[in-house]
């Protein structure tokens, strides 16, 4: 196990002047691979804000993005896609699916967009251990929203990523389907070695973390191990 993501001094600014707002303050920040990492902080704090850096969605202001070595927004923007879509795998709170694709057509749109072939072995793993193989040729409005969020999943893990990002992937769903919808990204990431870094403001799930980054005011206040956390 080594150093699979870092950041050097990530900083983030939006507007000038009167207006400027300082997201990011110099934050260092490094991530083990295979451990689930939860971020949490208060509205503004600037959590979001570090997993679409972390994910190469958003380029800081200042400051460096390694991943597995290599630096992030020095690569070109065709680059940059094949990078995300190749070893970053997202789950957002809005699901992001393709109202007039199927579920199956939506779970393999990365690799098709990569001009890849799917592993249909790992795929029928995927759907399997997520429980909608029964149904690939849904459209997406013909989904729960928990159904919704396992075709994320999917299509998160399908390409095989080394990391997962969540942001707030539980945010849209009741409590008991949330949990669940947590325990699946836990046992899938765990079967197929990835690294899980999950956004949230619930304290209950951030405690399922390996180790829960403290943010504030744009900087990290802490990072503990689960353990750790749970006597605070």
């Amino acid at each position: 196990m080594g150093i699979i993501l870092r950041t050097e001094n990530i900083e983030k600014t939006y507007g000038k002047g009167e207006l400027q707002v300082n997201a990011l303050k110099p934050l260092n920040l490094e991530i083990e691979e295979g451990f689930f990492y939860a971020i949490i902080g208060k509205s503004g704090s600037g959590k979001s804000t570090l997993l679409h850096i972390l994910g190469g969605l958003d380029k800081p202001t200042e400051g460096k993005l390694y991943l597995e070595g290599k630096s992030v927004f020095d690569l070109k923007d065709s680059e940059l896609a094949v990078l995300r879509r190749r070893r970053i795998g997202f789950v957002f709170q809005a699901f992001n699916l393709l109202q007039e694709h199927t579920v199956m057509e939506n779970i393999l749109m990365p690799i098709h967009l990569d001009g890849g072939e799917p592993d249909m072995s790992h795929f029928n793993e995927v759907i399997t251990s997520l429980g909608i193989e029964g149904k690939l040729s849904y459209y997406p409005d013909e989904l729960s929203g928990g159904e919704r969020q396992r075709v994320a999943i999917a299509r998160a893990l399908v390409s095989k990523p080394a990391i997962v990002l969540a942001d707030e992937p539980t945010g849209n769903l009741d409590e008991k389907t949330g949990r669940e919808v947590l325990r699946l990204i836990k046992e899938s990431a765990r079967k197929f070695n990835q690294t899980i870094i999950l956004v949230t403001h619930d304290l209950e799930i951030a405690a399922e973390a390996d180790r829960i980054i403290t943010i504030a005011d744009g900087r990290i206040s802490s990072i503990v191990d689960a353990n750790e956390f749970k006597h605070i």
